[in-house]
């Protein structure tokens, strides 16, 4: 294991900060149109990317300087917010409406600024109200600056593998892995405020934007049902026909007020079977790998991602190097990236790609996409599979992804010390589709506020955790609300440390006190430095996890749960870092629009 650097290291690490032969401007103009598309095998209303779904992909240089103009055409207004990008001296780039700027009018234009600064996999998002879930997402890649080292000497000595790895990273694709909703995240929203439901399923999984939708035969879902930790909370009942909980038997729901009939169809039941495209990889074995982003805008699910019969290397989390992990199924969190090198060692023919849920999750689905090797036929499969619909091993070879074994690339500590800790409960607040990170629910309606970057007292108090400048916090985060899948939270601008997490209700008042009590549910010295990390799973009790991170950029960022309906449902908060060193607003932001 490396040694980690000191922490007066840190924040040149940290913010990926290095010597650039040369920066160029990189103008990437966006018109974002609401149109009729078929997205696997329905059609419904659908935010266009200049005319596409998902958008293009923004590939950039280390170092580039990003002018990213947006013109919305939509009947509503929008905002983009850049995940994972940290927004270094351009908070108001970050694209949070009520936090960085005002929405996007519908008929007006947005030009968003900020430096390439990091390296690696990211992606821009719809940030207004559930307009994630409508398509308005696509793929951020930046190539590392030469002067970055890579981790692959790790893999092997050989020169000539190194050298394939290089190129393979070099010429990396982004694979979007996302659910899919045959209603309008409006209809949904409205559906959540009539019924009193937490509208928790999707209709399909997607990758690039391509696949179905499938409907398991009763026979097989009864059949699932029965296993154990479905029982534990279906108890008599069975799942419904998308393979779903049913919402009137669901203990995670609580015990508020629900209205069943003002449900919508698909929602929770109705599953019609579609056969639509779906996605073909082609890769060349003499390339020796290929190199996948795999990025994950889903609205609700986790997803788990494996190809048959290859091995992957995970070389880079949430777009930062790691010591190289082989596994061969990845459980991805709605809006972490993984990147992967892949040998292209197997007999070449067809391999099924498999994009799945899970068993710790209220619903399953699933979807394929094909990995063609180019000019040959000689396997033409079935390909056999590592993992099931379920998730489960095939084989005693299977080795799944464990965050318990990921070592930051180069290795980098956080502070043994915090200057300011806070705890933050997500619970129900008064309705099941109502949610608090913290001691309050952040309305939706807070989105048409005045920017909290422009006016620090904008919205109530009880919303706000405000820090000072170069301070070290942590984040503790109290899931107390059981049968719960994991919360992926989102730290905006900068990355932060996944440092411990643990079962039961976090009783100390610092983790340096939980410390002197359960060491070994802590790591200071070689953590993940991730920018969403997930709760852990809570079925049958509280959990808890902590976050910890250095303020080093000023600035209204938001901490909020990556499920979409979670943070339209409020389980949001404001975070004001480095009030005692406040930017000044350039007059093109906070009087118009960046131009």
């Amino acid at each position: 294991m490396k040694v980690a650097v000191s922490i007066s290291h840190f924040v040149l690490l940290f913010l990926s900060v290095f010597q650039w032969v040369s920066a160029e401007v990189v103008y990437f103009s966006i018109v974002l149109t609401w149109e009729e598309k078929e997205v696997a095998g329905f059609t419904r209303d659908v935010i266009l990317v200049n005319d596409s779904f998902p958008g293009p992909e923004l590939r950039l240089v280390q170092g580039d300087d990003v002018i990213f103009d947006v013109k919305n055409e939509c009947p509503f207004n929008v905002t983009v917010h850049f995940h994972g990008i940290d927004q270094k001296g351009t908070p108001w780039s970050d694209g949070v409406p009520g936090l960085s700027q005002r929405p996007i009018v519908s008929g007006t234009k947005f030009r968003y600024q900020w430096t390439a600064d990091q390296y690696g996999s990211y992606f821009y998002h719809a940030h207004h109200r559930g307009q994630l879930e409508d398509g308005l997402y696509g793929a951020i890649y930046i190539e590392p600056a030469n002067s970055v080292e890579r981790p692959f000497s790790l893999l092997t000595t050989e020169e000539a593998e190194l050298q394939a790895m290089i190129v393979a990273e070099k010429n990396t694709s982004p694979l979007i892995l996302s659910d899919w909703r045959l209603l309008t995240s409006e209809q949904i929203w409205d559906a959540e405020e009539a019924s009193g439901v937490d509208a928790y399923c999707a209709n399909a999984l997607l990758i690039n934007g391509l696949g179905s939708v499938s409907c398991l035969p009763r026979a097989e879902l009864d059949a699932i049902s029965a296993i154990p930790n479905f029982q534990l909370i279906l108890g008599n009942t069975t799942l419904t026909d998308i393979a779903c909980f049913p919402p009137n038997n669901v203990p995670a729901e609580g015990d508020y007020p629900h209205d069943y009939s003002k449900l919508l169809p698909t929602m929770f039941e109705g599953c019609t079977a579609s056969q639509s495209a779906h996605e073909v990889l082609t890769v060349n074995a003499n390339d020796r790998y290929v190199s996948w982003d795999l990025i994950s805008p889903a609205g609700i699910l986790a997803l788990t991602f494996s190809i048959d019969q290859h091995d992957m290397y995970v070389y880079a989390i949430d777009g930062r190097y790691i010591q190289p992990y082989l596994v061969n199924a990845i459980n991805i969190p709605n809006a972490n990236r993984f990147s992967v090198m892949v040998p292209l060692n197997q007999e070449p023919g067809d391999y099924t790609i498999r994009l799945i849920t899970g068993d710790e999750q209220q619903q399953i689905l699933n979807t394929t996409a094909t990995m063609h090797y180019e000019g040959h036929s000689e396997f033409t499969g079935p390909s056999e599979p590592w993992i099931d619909l379920l998730g489960q091993n095939t084989t005693i070879d299977t080795i799944f992804y464990n965050e318990s074994l990921v070592v930051p690339f180069p290795v980098v500590s956080p502070s043994a010390t915090v200057d300011e800790t806070y705890i933050l409960n997500i619970q129900h607040y008064n309705a099941s589709y109502l949610w608090t990170l913290g001691n309050s629910s952040f309305n939706l309606e807070l989105e048409e506020s005045q920017p909290l970057l422009f006016n620090q007292h904008a919205i109530p108090n009880d919303l706000i955790i405000r820090t000072k400048n170069g301070s070290w916090v942590d984040l503790i985060i109290q899931v107390d609300t059981p049968f719960q899948a994991a919360h992926p939270i989102h730290k905006h601008s900068n990355k932060h440390f996944a440092i411990g997490s643990g079962n039961g209700t976090f009783t100390w008042s610092s983790v340096e006190e939980a410390m002197q009590d359960i060491p070994e549910s802590f790591n200071l010295i070689n953590p993940p430095i991730k920018d969403t990390t997930a709760a852990p799973t809570s079925l049958t009790g509280p959990v808890w996890m902590v976050l910890r991170y250095q303020v080093v950029i000023p600035g209204a960022f938001l901490l909020h749960c990556h499920i979409q309906v979670h943070q339209s449902g409020g389980m949001a908060l404001a975070i004001l870092d480095g009030v005692d060193a406040w930017p000044r607003i350039p007059d093109a932001y906070l009087y118009d629009s960046g131009f």
